[in-house]
């Protein structure tokens, strides 16, 4: 019998895998039985994954947010694999600014990581997860947007980050409502503070005490412990769940 949460027969993309969430995330499904297509545009990261997990990751490097680089990813995966069954939306980056000195540039930047990738890879893997339920399959599959507790509070010093991440929680309610009838089920973790090295400058000691007075818990998460729950919704055990959003945030959202 397969534990809760297997990923046993699974494929499953994930963007931003060369490190923190995405590295851990990588080898949780692969423990759990995936196989997994690792994207992102450090390649030396990539290759630690490829050295650790060997045939079961497939890397492929290049700028996410490219719909040429997303296409290509896609059917190489789907020739190598056979078919893509789940898609984490991992990839970020952060551009503080304060709300009246931030460059359209660094607006654009986070947008673009954040929001305009989750779509790209979105929808070109959701196509081909449309196609497979009208072949029959009745689980083609189910895609998990990475949010964060900024989209649902704002966030002081990073509205670029904090509108992605909102636009984030919209695009999962709306594939929920769009796609359901296909059988693909999309859902939204959003996380607080994770100890990964986008968020060293908020850990650092001119934040940190702040920060962690928000949180009930009093700590900041690991990437171990967000994980889990990613790999359950991506899960077939999570098949009547869909355009949710679930905290995993140590309980900041209880105080919002």
């Amino acid at each position: 019998m397969q534990g809760l949460g297997s990923l046993e027969g699974k494929v499953i993309v994930v963007t931003g895998a060369a490190q923190g969430i995405g590295a851990a995330l990588t080898d949780q499904c692969v423990s759990l039985g995936a196989q997994v297509v690792a994207v992102d545009l450090n390649g030396d990261g990539l290759a630690e994954l490829g050295k650790r997990h060997g045939k079961s990751v497939l890397t492929r490097t290049g700028n996410v947010a490219d719909q040429a680089f997303v296409l290509s990813s896609v059917t190489e995966a789907i020739d190598h694999f056979g078919a893509i069954h789940g898609l984490a939306n991992n990839a970020g980056i952060t551009r503080p600014a304060m709300i009246e000195k931030m460059a359209l540039e660094q607006w654009n930047q986070v947008l673009e990581v954040h929001l305009t990738a989750a779509f790209l890879w979105t929808q070109a893997v959701g196509k081909h997860m449309i196609q497979r339920f009208k072949d029959g399959d009745q689980r083609p599959g189910a895609i998990v947007n990475h949010s964060s507790i900024a989209g649902l509070r704002g966030s002081i010093g990073q509205l670029n980050y904090a509108a992605a991440k909102s636009g984030q929680l919209g695009m999962s309610m709306s594939i929920a409502r769009e796609w359901s009838r296909y059988g693909i089920r999309a859902n939204s973790v959003c996380f607080g503070v994770v100890e990964t090295p986008m968020t060293e400058t908020i850990r650092g000691d001119k934040f940190r005490d702040g920060m962690l007075a928000g949180i009930p818990l009093g700590r900041w998460s690991q990437p171990s412990e967000v994980t889990p729950m990613i790999c359950f919704l991506l899960s077939d055990d999570a098949s009547y769940i869909t355009g949710q959003f679930i905290a995993i945030d140590g309980g900041v959202h209880t105080s919002l």
